[in-house]
C-alpha cells in the first residue's frame, strides 16, 4: 500500500481507503463488516471514512466497536455532518455542528476524528456561521482537520476568504472513469488551495468491476439486487453504460489487471487525488482493490478508456 499527503495537513493516508456508505450497519452482516476492517489493516489501509447519517449512526457505532483497542495513531478516521439525523437535526448551523460532533465521537468511541467533513453545502446557514463552528471544533481538539463534499468552486473560494477561520484540507467528490464532473473546475482550484481529493464511488457503485452485463439480470448476491444497498446503482445500469464498460475489459487485460484495479488506478493517476474510497461486503474485495495502489499503467491505455466512455451519461435518479 502506498500513501499520500492529505492537502495542507500532516496526515498521510492510504491510496485506497475503506468507506462505510450503504454497507456497515446497513447492508453488510455485522461479522463481515468487522472482518473487512481487520483485513483493511492487514493490507495497510489506514484511512476509514464514514458519516453520521450512514445508517443513522449505525456505521459509526460499528466502527467504534471495530476500532476499539487499536492504537489511535494507527488509523486516520473521517466522518461527516449535514444530512438529516432526525426530523429537526440536519444542516451546518453552529448548533448542529457542535451537537453532531459530540454524538459522532460518542458512537466512534474516540475523543477526536482526524477529518470532519461537511457532507454537502448548507444553503440555509450563513457560511461564516458554518466555518466558525468548524473552526471551534478543531480548536477544541475534537477534529484535527476539516473537509467538504460536493461543494461548488464559488463556495470553496468564499470559505477560504473568510478571515480567521481554519481552512479545509480535503474535498470529497464523486469521481470515476464514468463520472468526471469535478476535474474541470474543482480540481484546479483545490490544487491551488492545497486541498486534496478523497473520491467516492470510484467504481461507480461496482459497475466498473465489470460484473454487470448488458441485457443480463444482475447476480443474486450483487449490490444491485440488495434492498438496502441497490438504490444508488440503478442510475448506472443502462445499456449504453454497460456496453461501454464491456469495451474497457480488453484494456484492463492488456494492462495485466482486473477492471476494478484498472479503474482505481485511473483515479489515482491524478496527483490531486489522495485516496479512493471503496466499499466492501467481503474481505476478498479489499484484496483486489488494495492491489490498485502503486500500479503503473501505460497512459495510452487510460486515454483509450477515456475515449470509450466519453459522452456516456447516466440518467438522473
Amino acid at each position: 500500500m502506498k500513501y499520500r499527503k492529505l492537502g495542507a495537513s500532516d496526515l498521510s493516508v492510504s491510496e485506497i481507503s475503506l468507506g462505510t456508505w450503504l454497507t456497515f450497519g446497513v447492508g453488510v452482516a455485522h461479522e463481515n463488516a468487522l472482518a473487512c476492517v481487520n483485513r483493511a489493516f492487514e493490507l495497510g489501509i489506514n484511512f476509514i471514512d464514514t458519516a453520521n447519517t450512514y445508517g443513522k449512526g449505525a456505521a459509526e457505532s460499528l466502527l467504534g466497536e471495530a476500532l476499539a483497542g487499536r492504537p489511535r495513531d494507527s488509523y486516520v478516521l473521517a466522518t461527516k455532518v449535514f444530512s438529516p439525523m432526525s426530523e429537526h437535526d440536519r444542516g451546518l448551523s453552529r448548533k448542529q455542528i457542535l451537537k453532531q460532533i459530540d454524538a459522532s465521537l460518542a458512537r466512534l468511541k474516540t475523543d477526536h476524528v482526524d477529518l470532519y467533513q461537511c457532507h454537502r453545502y448548507d444553503e440555509n446557514t450563513p457560511l461564516e456561521e458554518t466555518m466558525g463552528a468548524l473552526s471551534e471544533v478543531v480548536r477544541a481538539g475534537k477534529a484535527r482537520y476539516i473537509g467538504f463534499s460536493e461543494w461548488s468552486p464559488d463556495h470553496i473560494e468564499e470559505a477560504f476568504a473568510i478571515p480567521g477561520m481554519v481552512h479545509f484540507v480535503s474535498s470529497q467528490p464523486q469521481y470515476s472513469l464514468l463520472f468526471r464532473r469535478s476535474q474541470e473546475n474543482v480540481f484546479p482550484l483545490c490544487r491551488k488551495l492545497e486541498v486534496s481529493q478523497i473520491v467516492w464511488s470510484p467504481l461507480a457503485q461496482g459497475v466498473l468491476t465489470g460484473k454487470y452485463k448488458p441485457g443480463a439480470q444482475p447476480l443474486a448476491d450483487s449490490r444491485a439486487t440488495s434492498a438496502r444497498m441497490g438504490g444508488p446503482i440503478s442510475s448506472w445500469l443502462q445499456p449504453a453504460i454497460l456496453e461501454a464498460v464491456e469495451k474497457l475489459k480488453p484494456l484492463a487485460k492488456e494492462a495485466g489487471t482486473t477492471l476494478a484495479q484498472f479503474s482505481l488506478a485511473w483515479v489515482l493517476r491524478e496527483p490531486n487525488v489522495a485516496s479512493a474510497i471503496v466499499g466492501a461486503s467481503r474481505p476478498e474485495q479489499l484484496d483486489e482493490n488494495a492491489a490498485a495502489s502503486g500500479l503503473v499503467i501505460d497512459t495510452a491505455l487510460f486515454a483509450k478508456a477515456e475515449a470509450i466512455v466519453a459522452g456516456v451519461k447516466r440518467r438522473r435518479q
